[in-house]
């Protein structure tokens, strides 16, 4: 763990709030299974973020339009089992981002997988959700910019709040979303500048992702940080290690020892203790035995 970090048992929603009035950076991570969930909590992170690109990254979608609740669940279910500090945060896939889907999945991220909040793509359109969810006692963290779940409406990937009309459009949306009562919201695929007074603005935490350094804090794709997923990868990635190259090696390497004969070693396998192997060689013999004077009776 980062020795930098203070002394917390448990990531909650006030404190990351505080982090904010006190000009501390706040680290966040997804994380879609138990080993990675476990490594980011024992890594410091503050919030780990079941995304629904695990669709793209864990399942093989092409988008993460396919993803579905259950899905998340699955995975949600899974990373709990590993975290004990960070917050952990479910997102609502497309298709349930609408009451009352959205609190129907909201809580049973909570009380089935175990969340301590939900993430929504949305801003203007979701406010009304965003307000329904919190008042309902469900911690809300906001997503604006670059939204993925949009990106048939954007026509692909595109960063937002380039032009003026635009850039007053997201910052109008993360307003709403902090109006509605969201505890912090994600800044995706915007100009730094942009991003910037949006921090100045807002109360709440902003988390980006491609959205420059102003923010309060900073999110990446685990699999992206490790160099597991696929080049090209977006611009604002910073890759941290080469685990798709490490794991290739290592299996290239298996594959070989395997075929030639080198694996397993005799240090890499059981064996029977000397009473158990001078039994059954005595029994064998006795058998072998009992098989050579049937042969001979035969003839």
């Amino acid at each position: 763990m980062d020795p930098t970090l203070e002394a917390v048992s448990k990531i909650t929603v006030p404190l990351l709030g505080q982090r904010k009035l006190k000009g501390e950076k706040i680290a966040c991570i997804t994380a879609y299974d138990f080993p990675t969930a476990r490594l980011a909590d024992a890594a410091g992170m503050d919030l780990i973020l079941v995304g629904d690109s695990l669709g793209e990254v864990v399942l093989g979608y092409e988008s993460t339009l396919p993803v579905t609740v259950e899905e998340i669940l699955h995975h949600l279910r899974a990373a709990r089992r590993a975290v004990r500090r960070a917050l952990l945060v479910g997102d609502l896939p497309f298709g349930s981002c609408q009451a009352p889907e959205a609190l129907a999945a909201s809580f049973r991220y909570l009380k089935e997988g175990g969340a301590d909040a939900v993430k929504i793509e949305g801003g203007k359109k979701r406010s009304r959700v965003i307000q329904r969810l919190v008042d309902a006692e469900v911690p809300v963290m906001g997503h604006v910019g670059l939204t993925p779940q949009s990106v048939r409406a954007f026509g692909g990937h595109k960063v937002q709040g380039k032009t003026p009309d635009s850039a007053a459009e997201v910052l109008a949306d993360a307003q709403a979303v902090e109006d509605a009562g969201a505890f912090a919201v994600v800044l995706e695929g915007i100009p730094c500048e942009l991003a910037a007074l949006v921090t100045r603005r807002l109360r709440i935490p902003t988390i980006g992702i491609g959205a420059g350094p102003a923010c309060d804090g900073q999110i990446l794709v685990m699999h992206d940080l490790a160099g597991l997923s696929p080049e090209p990868r977006p611009k604002f990635v910073r890759t941290y290690a080469d685990v798709a190259g490490t794991l290739e090696r290592a299996l290239t390497r298996y594959g070989v020892d395997v075929r030639q004969g080198r694996f397993p070693e005799d240090r890499e396998s059981y064996h029977w203790s000397a009473v158990m192997k001078e039994q059954f060689e005595s029994e064998a013999a006795a058998s072998s035995d009992k098989f050579l004077k049937a042969v001979t009776s035969d003839e």
